[in-house]
């Protein structure tokens, strides 16, 4: 009898260890390679489908010890697979576990559940959890094969084997109760981990928005201060009378890298929250390129850096927004002057080439000659808040916000941006690929304010400044007044109405954010009084979004100005006052 039962076991074994087949689903093929890497190291039969139809016909041909079903597929969905697959009594048992890319609903997984559903696993996949998962269901269904498989024996064997087959059976169920039990601690310790797993990644996010929000209101809530320096800072300059004055010109600098600096945070703030918009019109390459230069040349004159221009003879006409477009290459010329040694020239070439879908499209490749980029920096470089950690870097400082920006920016206009070194100290080249809009008549420009200002002097104005930041208030009517106009401030915005009443001013400078009144509640009500209409009312906050903007217009704001304000621009705001026929204008 040894060597009988010897040759059983062996083929038992050998039986046990045959692959089980899992079937995979889902309708896109890439996903169908991620589950093969996955699962292959188990050495289990894996069979791919890329429907729910497809799936059925393999059902009909081979039993799955367990089927992977990605939820949303077009056509046939999981849930109805799932339902089609288990109306079936042959496969009614077969354990499903579903692949979803979104976060479900609670109906919805009840749904799944009620459908049969052994479990849920989230994209993106972790490999453990998923790979543990099929390995257990694979194990119990060769176990309860075996099991099958000893019953049939059972059944088929004398009256004499059978209490000996009995026994084993019994140490057989035995084992089979074992390995349940420790089946069932083992799915018991993967849920844990799931559940701890979907609440450190709903932790990580929660303070990723908290991030976000903090940083807007960061650069937000620092426009404030900002506000009375570079308010000082005007009427310092016109008390200057046009005489020159380097720590003037120093302080001025420095304030506009702050500003800069800010307009970047709530830039990175407002994409990471998806509330930047783009405001497209045709435009060409090489006015986008002029704006940039244009900004960029203070850094570039600076580090004595030459920029040589190697760009198409006629016009490239793209469909964008100018203004953002024109942010992507000034922060890449201020990244290649920053990274460059003093004086090394610095190259921006543009060529017209065929898109991924040969749809026209120019490349604009910025090279310097600097500090270079190792590989690891090379896969880095867009990351948010990355720094290269250079003598360069250290002298020129910086938030890492840059280039962030530029990847962003770039694609929201449908474009690429890509970066390449050959090491470090041997420069750097970032190429944007952009797709080419069509060819737009000139528009004609209409006459600015400074022409109108030019043609017609203003009388001097009766103006109202409204902030509870007393600094601010006391500046900005202070700069007024070195203008030519009469000015008060009021810190106070319950004594509004009252202070128009007593001055009747022309024009109204009104803060957004105060405590226990609002900006815009001041604005509605002032509208609301006789006479009100006449009023021309600037809004003047640390918010200049298009949807901030549309705020203040349906508040009764004739105009919307972001702090901290530029001499220039309050200016032309009070000498275009006399004869003003449009009342919706944005000053940015």
């Amino acid at each position: 009898m040894a060597a009988p039962l010897s040759h059983d076991a062996s083929s038992a074994e050998t039986r046990a260890r045959e692959p089980a087949k899992v079937l995979l689903v889902d309708d896109q093929p890439g996903r169908l390679l991620t589950y093969r890497a996955i699962l292959e190291p188990l050495g289990e039969h894996l069979v791919d489908a890329q429907s729910g139809t497809e799936a059925l016909r393999r059902l009909m041909d081979d039993e799955f010890a367990v089927i992977l079903l990605d939820v949303n597929m077009p056509g046939m969905d999981g849930f109805e697979t799932a339902s089609l697959i288990h109306q079936h009594p042959r496969f009614e048992k077969t354990p499903i576990i579903f692949v979803t890319a979104v976060n479900v609903t609670d109906l919805d997984r009840l749904r799944g559940y009620t459908l049969g559903a052994f479990d849920y696993v989230m994209v993106p996949i972790i490999p453990e959890i998923l790979r543990g998962k099929v390995e257990v269901l694979a194990e119990l269904y060769r176990k309860r094969r075996e099991l099958e498989r000893v019953n049939r024996e059972l059944a088929a064997a004398n009256e004499a084997l059978q209490r000996e087959k009995a026994r084993e059976l019994e140490v057989l169920n035995d084992t089979l109760r074992e390995a349940n039990a420790a089946l069932a601690t083992r799915n018991a310790a993967l849920q844990v981990e799931i559940a701890q797993r979907a609440r450190a990644e709903r932790r990580l996010r929660e303070a990723d928005a908290r991030k976000d929000e903090f940083l807007a209101t960061l650069a937000h809530e620092l426009r404030n201060p900002l506000a009375p320096l570079q308010n000082a800072l005007a009427i310092r300059r016109l008390a200057l009378a046009g005489s020159e004055d380097e720590l003037q010109d120093l302080m001025e600098r420095q304030l506009a890298l702050l500003v800069r600096m800010l307009d970047d945070l709530l830039d990175v703030a407002r994409i990471t929250r998806g509330k930047l918009s783009l405001r497209r019109a045709p435009t060409s390459l090489q006015r986008v390129l002029r704006t940039a230069i244009d900004t960029a040349q203070p850094l570039l004159n600076r580090w004595e850096h030459e920029l040589v221009l190697d760009l198409p003879a006629d016009e490239v006409m793209l469909d964008a927004d100018p203004v953002r477009l024109a942010q992507v290459f000034a922060n890449l010329f201020n990244n290649a002057a920053k990274y460059s040694e003093p004086g090394t020239p610095i190259e921006v070439r543009a060529r017209l080439q065929p898109g991924a879908d040969g749809a026209p499209c120019v490349r604009v490749d910025v090279v310097d000659h600097g500090i270079g980029l190792s590989a690891q920096d090379v896969g880095s470089v867009f990351d948010l808040f990355r720094q290269i950690d250079t003598r360069v870097e250290r002298s020129h400082g910086g938030l890492g916000v840059g280039l962030t920006l530029v990847q962003q920016l770039v694609r929201m206009h449908g474009g690429e941006v890509s970066v390449h070194s050959d090491g470090p100290g041997r420069g750097a080249t970032f190429g944007v690929l952009l797709p080419c809009g069509q060819v737009a008549a000139e528009p004609v420009a209409p006459a600015s304010v400074a022409d109108e200002v030019e043609s017609a002097p203003a009388p001097a104005l009766r103006v109202l400044v409204v902030d509870d930041n007393q600094d601010a208030a006391d500046t900005l009517a202070t700069m007024v007044r070195m203008l030519g106009h009469a000015a008060e401030a009021i810190y106070d915005p319950c004594a509004v109405e009252d202070a128009v009443q007593r001055l009747q001013p022309d024009l109204v400078f009104l803060d957004l954010g105060m405590p226990g009144r609002s900006g815009f509640d001041v604005a509605r009500s002032l509208r609301a009084q006789s006479g009100g209409a006449a009023l021309r009312l600037v809004a003047v906050t640390g918010w200049g979004q298009a949807e901030d903007r549309r705020r203040s217009l349906d508040a009764g704001f004739d105009q919307h100005l972001v702090k901290p304000p530029d001499f220039d621009t309050v200016k032309q705001l009070c000498a275009s006052q006399p004869g003003r026929t449009d009342r919706h204008t944005e000053v940015e």
